[in-house]
């Protein structure tokens, strides 16, 4: 390799470290330390302690994280990126995200610039600042891998449009910002693939800001309940030509709630639903994306296939939180 190429290369390398390290000191004074210190029970000894990152995006002390950092009852411990030790205290959380907003009392010298994952690449710069392992403010950097995965919460519900990165990520950097070159960020750092290796996850900052608003106004997120369990089901093909349905598969009603809007729908197990509102319905997931707070108290159509027989009947999904759809 000559001179001249070797100076290009160095150039380039630069260039790289430097975007990493402003982005790094742009960010990393807004990231801080989440502990939950919780009482052993049945044990003589003192604090046990779980915890992970999170970041201030307002002055005056609200941040974001993940739920599963803070979910665990205990007091919520924020340490800063200056040393200070401060009591937080949960606002909201979204299981169906895996969010949660903290606040802290004090003002805060620097909430961290936000981003907007829609304008995201393929291919271009992401850098993970957090606390893996315990090792504070730990900066790692790596690519935007992909966009518009679907991640599967722990309630089952997916959330759409997940950067997916391989900015490395461990135990520790969940609930931690996921940042640009720019220094904004523009996502929240919340699961690996284990055991592979380069595969990581972040809900984008529009979803997660999105979370933060209705968190911080009603502390908590509204999304239509119809108050029915069900699975994933393939249809017989002589049902679909003789109902000239468009879907090979549907949902099939496995119970329903007392007094619920499904039982009130009079949808009934063993149903299978082809349709909910103008769109057709193949998986659970569907239904899922389907039940938006838009929906709530809106009366809407629901095809189902009842044994041989296609039956169209009306629902209103109500507003409220519940593991099944």
């Amino acid at each position: 390799m000559d001179k001249e190429a070797r100076s290009d290369e160095s150039g380039l390398l630069d260039a790289y470290s430097l975007a990493v390290a402003d982005a790094a000191a742009r960010v990393g004074p807004s990231v801080v330390r989440v502990e939950i210190s919780a009482k052993a029970q049945g044990r003589s000894r003192g604090d046990e302690r779980s915890g992970g990152s999170g970041f201030f995006f307002t002055p005056d002390g609200f941040l974001l994280t993940n739920r599963h950092v803070v979910c665990d009852s205990g007091r919520i411990e924020v340490t800063t990126a200056d040393g200070q030790e401060l009591r937080g205290y949960l606002v909201g959380d979204d299981p169906h995200t895996d969010l949660a907003v903290v606040r802290v009392h004090e003002a805060v010298a620097q909430p961290a610039p936000l981003g907007e994952s829609r304008a995201l690449r393929v291919g271009q710069i992401a850098i993970a600042i957090g606390n893996p392992y315990g090792f504070a403010w730990t900066v790692t950097a790596g690519v935007v891998s992909a966009l518009g995965r679907t991640l599967r919460t722990g309630t089952g519900r997916l959330v759409d449009n997940v950067v997916q990165t391989d900015a490395a990520l461990n135990p520790g950097n969940s609930g931690g910002p996921l940042v640009s070159a720019r220094g904004e960020v523009i996502g929240v750092n919340t699961a690996m693939i284990r055991p592979a290796q380069g595969i990581c996850f972040a809900i984008p900052i529009d979803t997660a800001m999105w979370v933060a608003t209705a968190l911080m106004h009603e502390g908590r997120v509204r999304r239509a309940y119809l108050g029915l369990a069900g699975q994933t089901v393939p249809l017989v093909k002589r049902l679909t030509v003789h109902h000239a349905l468009p879907n090979a598969s549907g949902v099939l009603v496995t119970s329903t709630e007392k007094n619920s809007p499904a039982e009130r729908a009079g949808l009934r197990d063993g149903d299978i639903v082809v349709g909910f509102g103008d769109h057709v319905v193949t998986s659970i997931d569907d239904m899922h994306r389907l039940l938006g707070a838009d929906v709530v108290g809106k009366t809407l159509s629901v095809d189902v296939l009842r044994g041989t027989t296609r039956v169209k009947t009306s629902i209103r999904p109500s507003d409220g939180v519940a593991h099944a759809a």
